[in-house]
């Protein structure tokens, strides 16, 4: 069930990079859809108890986190103006 959550996917790899810097400016992009979707299959599973799903939340969470920290990183060896 929720032990089967994977964490070690790379929200910011290559492609990502390039779908994201390829994109419309009115375009979402969210790396981490899958990891959501999985967290809203389980509470659709679950009845809505979110306690159930926990693990899923914490995967999106530490997915997202993960995606911005390399977005940062990745636009401070640019030299981007507010970096």
């Amino acid at each position: 069930m929720a032990s089967t959550v994977n964490r070690a996917v790379d929200p910011w790899n290559q492609e990502t990079k390039e779908k994201f810097e390829g994109k419309d400016r009115s375009e979402y992009l969210d790396p981490c859809q899958e990891a959501a979707a999985r967290s809203i299959r389980c509470l659709n599973r679950n009845g809505g108890d979110r306690t159930l799903c926990s693990d899923y939340f914490q995967a999106y969470r530490d997915c997202k986190k993960a995606w911005i920290e390399k977005r940062k990183m990745e636009k401070k060896k640019a030299g981007g103006f507010f970096s």
